[in-house]
């Protein structure tokens, strides 16, 4: 028989408890659950380990948030057992949206194949477009093709390039991957899911959450009319800062954008060296 619990700690149940109720300062009756204080209305009428061995019960706490969080947990747990032996890596967003036949195809499997060459795995969200052409750039030229999926009302299923795929349900926990495993981000024409991914990495640079990787745009046709409006309003508007525009670089080849992420990477190598010299330094001294 199910027993509860009524908020003086007695057990319901035909007897009370011989347990006494806790209460606090206030004159209120407490109920801990794990981390959680529970206090009058809030406290439940049975414990967790009730409800965990009770046979007669639903399936609703399948889809209740502390589940989503155990689900949430095994999503980084995956992806970074899957990821952690990678190696240096570059992400490369686009529109899922890009015909095989476009110009925009025929770049993004440039830049893969050219990442590849330059001693990068290539990371594109896996599905179709300019992230299939990254990912068959990157594969023709024999490197490491990664795709991490996400879960969608229409369902677009990971593109064949790819040799090492994650799906995921949340997007957050597949952007923490992107930047988590990446060294900079090269940006091709894309809708809202390539300008998240770039506004959440801009972000995430200028408020120092990670290093200052190389964040670059393709197409200036394409990418111009929005760093002009940056430009010429939100700097003008004191919400943006001039120097933060330097945080992106615009190119419009395959070759420039690869060299570009190259250069940048090459400059924070020496400055971390400098400033380990530096620091040396000044413990000897």
């Amino acid at each position: 028989m199910s027993r509860s619990y009524n908020r003086n700690g007695s057990a319901d149940g035909g007897r009370a408890s011989e347990r006494p109720a806790v209460r606090d300062g206030r004159g209120s009756d407490v109920y801990r659950k794990g981390p959680v204080t529970l206090r009058g209305s809030q406290i439940p009428h049975e414990t967790s380990d009730e409800r965990l061995l009770a046979q007669d019960g639903d399936a609703d706490w399948v889809h209740s948030d502390p589940w989503r969080v155990l689900r949430i947990q095994s999503e980084f747990v995956e992806g970074f057992g899957a990821l952690a032996e990678l190696g240096p890596a570059i992400s490369v967003f686009g529109s899922a949206r890009t015909s095989t036949d476009s110009a925009e195809y025929r770049m993004g499997e440039e830049v893969g194949r050219l990442l590849v060459e330059a001693g990068y795995a290539v990371i594109t969200g896996g599905g179709p477009g300019v992230m299939e052409a990254a990912n068959k750039g990157a594969c023709d030229a024999g490197g490491v093709s990664v795709g991490l999926g996400i879960e969608l009302p229409f369902e677009q299923g990971m593109n064949e390039w790819v040799d090492l795929g994650v799906n995921f349900r949340y997007f957050f926990a597949r952007k923490t991957m992107f930047v988590k495993y990446a060294l900079g981000f090269i940006v091709l024409p894309g809708g809202f899911g390539t300008m998240d991914e770039l506004w959440e990495a801009l972000t995430l640079v200028q408020t120092g959450k990670v290093n200052s990787f190389p964040i670059v745009l393709v197409g200036s046709e394409y990418w111009g009319g929005l760093l002009a409006w940056a430009r010429d309003t939100m700097v003008p508007a004191g919400t943006i800062a001039a120097a933060d525009l330097d945080l992106i670089q615009l190119v419009d080849t395959a070759e420039e954008a690869v060299e570009r992420v190259q250069d940048r990477l090459a400059l924070m190598r020496d400055e971390a060296q400098s400033q380990a010299r530096t620091a040396e330094e000044t413990a000897s001294s």
